[in-house]
């Protein structure tokens, strides 16, 4: 089978591109026939070699939420204006500027041209699109009001986007402390250190432990620097190895959900997802249990996940979904299980969640601008206590030297 580019036109004067295998150019000109449109142009995709960059750029480069955002904005407001869906597919692919999104849109347009609706067409990229871009899409086209459900996507997408780059944007600034801290510590261990050390050996000075142990630990990195480069790529690829394992993921998930402070960020963003999710899902028209399954993939902390789960299993046996997250305050916080009780109660569920979501994402958004405050103070003592110890365990020979001069 070889990979076809072509550019047809309909029998109304539209023309369009797209891109099919087909085992040869008739069997292609028979296709693009039966879709009701004329071949104007054709050309064979050729196989990148797989020495060259564009063949590792299409293979590695990943679509960005950030892209599938304005995709979903673009194509509800393409659509709400009237274009047909096919249409808004083509514009969106001469508009996109990532290759491998651009080849996705150019799949999904041949395929709605084809007859196929356009979750469906989403569903065959499950990599790119994630479960719940195509249970909404698929609401969406069952409800009949598309549009306005890509319109809800970019804006589900966008709230969970925002709220991730507010958490993401408070840690750069202690990572970067962190960075710079361990490069100047290897800096002062492998060039200051063995001065140092030298100097203490030729006046014979007697070296107290915490200065034998940086002056040894300081030997080790000079003489063995291409084991301890070694090591610490090891011992990092065995820690990211084990985080990937279940158990370390729950470990993993337990230890940020235990850290002061951290914890209860962790426990705000986690109601905040579960909300937007939620109430995005039902407000589309998908059903509850399947709202709840295709949540469940989007929560990443596993002990949420298993409320999830449960809660799923709780209001397929007719029990009410508010119960499940009243046994759960330790994780999801009180006002969650208290704002679902009122929404079924009320049967406003999905006003309810949507209000739940918003006030979260508000908490997290103050939140994570003091978590910067709380965390300066607090680099500051580890990072003076880190200095305070070497200064001492190297500057303290010295005077033990001065006062026998």
């Amino acid at each position: 089978m070889a990979k076809f580019i072509y550019t047809a036109e309909k029998n109304d004067g539209e023309v369009y591109k797209g891109v099919v295998e087909a085992k040869d150019r008739y069997e292609l000109y028979a296709l693009v026939r039966r879709e009701g449109g004329r071949i104007i142009s054709v050309s064979e995709e050729k196989t990148d070699n797989v020495l060259s960059f564009t063949y590792w750029n299409n293979l590695l480069r990943t679509v960005s939420d950030y892209e599938k955002i304005l995709l979903a904005r673009n194509l509800g407001a393409m659509l709400s204006a009237g274009l047909p869906l096919s249409r808004a597919l083509a514009v969106e692919e001469r508009q996109t500027r990532n290759p491998r999104l651009s080849g996705v849109i150019s799949q999904l347009a041949t395929d709605v041209r084809r007859g196929s609706t356009l979750h469906d067409a989403l569903a065959v990229h499950n990599k790119v699109f994630s479960p719940l871009f195509i249970a909404m899409v698929r609401a969406g086209e069952e409800g009949g009001d598309l549009a306005k459900t890509l319109l809800v996507i970019a804006e589900q997408m966008e709230r969970m986007y925002g709220l991730r780059k507010k958490v993401q944007g408070a840690l750069i600034y202690p990572a970067i402390i962190v960075v710079a801290i361990v490069g100047i510590g290897v800096l002062m261990m492998t060039q200051v250190v063995p001065t140092l050390a030298q100097t203490f050996e030729e006046m014979g000075a007697e070296l107290p432990a915490s200065t034998q142990f940086i002056i040894a630990l300081s030997n080790f990195l000079v003489e063995y620097t291409v084991v301890a480069i070694a090591g610490v790529l090891v011992l990092g690829g065995l820690f990211f190895a084990a985080l990937r394992t279940r158990m370390g993921m729950r470990a993993r998930d337990m230890f940020f959900l235990r850290l002061p402070v951290v914890g209860t960020l962790v426990r705000e963003v986690n109601a905040a997802r579960t909300a937007r999710t939620l109430s995005s899902l039902l407000a589309a028209g998908v059903d509850v249990l399947s709202a709840l399954e295709i949540c469940e993939d989007v929560i990443q902390n596993l002990y949420f996940r298993d409320v999830i789960r449960e809660a799923r299993a709780s209001v397929g046996k007719g029990e009410q979904l508010a119960a499940t997250f009243a046994r759960f305050e330790h994780l999801y916080p009180p006002f969650v299980g208290e704002m679902i009780a009122v929404g079924e109660e009320t049967g406003q569920m999905t006003e309810m969640l949507k209000r739940m979501s918003s006030f979260y994402e508000d908490e997290v958004d103050r939140k994570t601008k003091d978590l910067s405050t709380i965390i300066e103070p607090l680099l500051m003592v580890v990072i003076g206590g880190a200095v305070g110890f070497f200064a001492i365990s190297m500057i303290s020979p010295i005077y033990q030297l001065s006062e026998n001069i």
